[in-house]
């Protein structure tokens, strides 16, 4: 599909955006789907940038869901890439197949998405996110069940997870999640149905899965806007497996609306910005801090010796590309080429060594005695 490039000039009573926004389209399981992504003007290719997803709500759309959770400002400063697909339809409207019994792999899209955009640009790959709105909070779940070896941690705004879905759940790591939601949501409530869970029991289960300390810290979010009808309360279960964690956002009197949007379809609260405060969570985690309980896939296969070491590792490969060192928390600290790498001055503690060539990638572990 031949790529457009499109100026969009919104104008209401609060908002005025001026942007470019590319539009492309990929073929996946059979069937063309479309997407938008916005590249901030800072990128130009030199440095990898983080991918951020954000999936629309059911009945919205991906342009829709650009303009109403307005992440580009949060991006252009932060730089990273974000990209919005369209789901397919389900009796007429747009959705994501987040384990609702339709054919249409969801799952696999978004997979084929992730390799498509990173090789058109440069995309760092341990740092790869998911968050929606509603049946898109869902559908980033599903993810974090089902593809947790590209996307490193998600994002739900007034989304949860059905109750087939947490049964058929395995997510084989511990996955950060952040978890926004009303408690006067009218769509998706609070305390559950008869088909999705409690909202408090989503975030208990991500908590119990990731290992973290079940007793949360409290915190009230100021109350810093006395007209948005409502007020906000924040629990932070830290303490998690490779330094995972699970948040939640309570809107006490909140309705099915993204804290912080400029638009205002129900009680929406002023307090904070839900955009903003996901992506300051997503940056927190890399998916190769988790590679001790699931490594990535390894296509590229080396050796890192002595193992443990004290001084000085040897990278034996027979396809030696880009070799990146990142810590035991998802940070890069050495990018070289040279097969023979001085760790004498590395705190001791678990590292981990990833090779990166044309073709392929692998990631081995090593410890720094």
């Amino acid at each position: 599909m031949k790529k457009l490039l499109l100026s969009l000039f919104i104008f209401t009573a609060s908002i005025s955006v001026a942007q470019t926004t590319v539009i492309d389209s990929i073929l996946s399981g059979g069937i063309y789907r479309n997407y938008r992504v916005y590249v901030p003007a800072a990128y130009n290719g030199t440095t990898a940038w983080p991918l951020v997803f954000d999936l629309h709500g059911y009945t919205s759309t991906a342009q829709n869901e650009q303009l109403y959770s307005n992440f580009m400002p949060i991006a252009d400063t932060a730089h990273f890439i974000i990209v919005y697909p369209n789901g397919t339809l389900l009796s007429g409207q747009p959705f994501w197949n987040a384990g609702f019994g339709a054919t249409v792999n969801d799952i696999q899209f978004i997979s084929n998405l992730i390799d498509s955009i990173s090789a058109q640009y440069n995309i760092d790959a341990n740092s790869v996110y998911s968050c929606g709105m509603s049946n898109g909070g869902y559908m980033s779940h599903t993810l974090a069940c089902e593809l947790n070896n590209k996307v490193a941690a998600i994002a739900s705004v007034t989304g949860s997870m059905t109750v087939l879905q947490k049964s058929t759940c395995v997510p084989n790591r511990a996955v950060p999640v952040m978890q926004i939601s009303g408690n006067a949501d009218g769509t998706v409530a609070y305390t559950g149905s008869t088909t999705s869970l409690h909202i408090d029991t989503l975030v208990k289960y991500w908590s119990v899965n990731n290992n973290c300390n079940l007793t949360p810290v409290f915190t009230a979010v100021p109350n810093t806007n006395l007209t948005d009808g409502c007020t906000a309360e924040h629990y932070v279960y830290s303490g998690g497996d490779m330094g995972s964690s699970v948040e939640l956002y309570k809107i006490i009197g909140g309705g099915h609306t993204w804290p912080g949007s400029p638009f205002t379809i129900g009680v929406t609260n002023r307090d904070f910005n839900a955009s903003l405060m996901i992506w300051l969570f997503f940056r927190k985690y890399h998916l190769t801090q988790f590679t001790s309980v699931n490594e990535l896939a390894s296509t590229t296969d080396f050796s890192v010796y002595p193992n443990p070491a004290s001084d000085r590792i040897t990278i034996n490969s027979k396809d030696l590309g880009l070799i990146q060192l990142f810590d035991v928390n998802g940070e890069m600290i050495l990018e070289t080429k040279s097969k023979e790498i001085d760790v004498a001055s590395f705190s001791k503690g678990i590292y981990f060594v990833v090779i990166t060539t044309d073709k392929s990638r692998g990631v081995k572990k090593f410890v720094k005695m």
